[in-house]
């Protein structure tokens, strides 16, 4: 007898999986609440490494269904979600995605719907990508600075470079100015 398994992620603790589940149930599946799997845990680990989903992949058995309400909730990317659905038709597990239509992602109209919506999105970060490097080769072309402000002036730094030359350590000037051993390091290290 096959049984119904929701899989709901969120990706920070001031987020809840309660829409999530709400959908499902709106959705006509009737999950037993022990079968209700909820974690917080960010969309950019891999599905195999989230330890809820991990308990989730232990549990299942050939004929069971896992449904979710995005296909991110799978995965980090479009190859994450490819081969998590492929690990979970390869163990006889149905995997039916509500945003899509409730379609079974194991289905050869399901895995064909994934491919083409995992391709697009595929898309979209690359090209989120490519303008994010463009914008901020931009920024620095024109000579802004990147990044969090130093907390050490360059009358500060010239100082600790002193200092250091004269012998002092690294672990004493960082105590001294109030930084890490690291902020110490890089500004021994300015030409």
């Amino acid at each position: 007898m096959s049984r119904t398994f929701a899989y709901c992620r969120v990706s920070t603790s001031d987020q809840s999986t309660d829409n999530q589940v709400g959908e499902i149930q709106a959705a006509g599946f009737a999950v037993a609440p022990q079968r209700v799997i909820v974690e917080t845990v960010s969309g950019s680990v891999a599905a195999m490494e989230r330890k809820g989903f991990a308990r989730l992949i232990d549990r299942l058995e050939s004929g069971d269904v896992v449904i979710v309400t995005k296909l991110d909730r799978l995965g980090r990317n479009a190859m994450d979600v490819r081969s998590t659905v492929e690990r979970l038709a390869s163990a006889g597990v149905k995997v039916h995605c509500l945003a899509l239509g409730g379609v079974d992602l194991t289905s050869a109209a399901g895995r064909m719907t994934m491919g083409v919506i995992a391709a697009v999105a595929e898309f979209e970060r690359d090209l989120l990508v490519e303008r994010t490097q463009s914008g901020l080769a931009r920024a620095k072309a024109s000579g802004k600075m990147l990044g969090r402000p130093s907390k050490l002036s360059d009358e500060a730094k010239m100082s600790i470079r002193t200092a250091k030359a004269a012998g002092a350590s690294y672990g004493a000037l960082a105590k001294e100015y109030g930084v890490s051993r690291a902020a110490i390091q890089r500004a021994v290290a300015l030409p």
